[in-house]
């Protein structure tokens, strides 16, 4: 099995990307979600760990980002009670598509909690600074602060660009993202 991991920056197009590979997508941020919306056990550890912002189930994005803004620490308590879980979906979807020729890993914190492997081929999602925040502002629940805080626990972009085999210039045009996939696709399965 070829995996495949995508790396870009917030906002850069990464999950449009992995879908246009036509293979199985691992995705890290719907897995989170759900995480979210149907598993209690998640919810009585955040609870537990964070009980002024994280009250009512399903979880909300809100108490959730309220809990990120208000103490830089919550994020990293969020992450280690969440990553647990991502980790377990991850393997669950490796294991459930082990005969696959291709599999796709949209993580975004892939190189950050070393769940790339040695072999994996990276693709970096590169875009320009203004589509990025166009981008962002039209998903509704935009908030500056709160990418920030993000970012500060990933890798910096050049580091995940000279890691990545390929490069992406995402336009946001589908016809060109299709030419590049094909072109990484014929260099991968030649």
């Amino acid at each position: 099995m070829i995996r495949i991991g995508i790396l870009g920056e917030i906002g850069s197009g990464k999950s449009f990307v992995a879908g246009k590979f036509g293979y199985p997508v691992f995705n890290a941020d719907k897995e989170v979600v759900k995480l979210y919306k149907k598993n209690k056990s998640v919810y009585s550890k955040l609870k537990k760990t964070l009980p002024k912002y994280i009250y009512s189930f399903p979880i909300e994005k809100t108490q959730v980002s309220k809990a990120i803004l208000t103490n830089k620490t919550n994020l990293k308590k969020i992450v280690k009670i969440v990553h647990f879980e991502v980790r377990k979906k991850l393997n669950l979807f490796l294991k459930k598509n082990k005969y696959k020729k291709i599999v796709i890993l949209d993580i975004p914190l892939l190189l950050e909690n070393k769940l790339n492997k040695k072999n994996d081929i990276l693709v970096y999602v590169q875009s320009s600074q203004f589509e990025i925040l166009k981008r962002l502002k039209i998903r509704g629940n935009y908030n500056k602060k709160l990418i920030e805080k993000f970012k500060k626990i990933q890798l910096p972009l050049d580091y995940k660009k000279k890691k990545s085999q390929y490069i992406i210039k995402n336009n946001f045009t589908k016809r060109k993202i299709l030419i590049d996939i094909q072109y990484i696709l014929k260099q991968i399965l030649k």
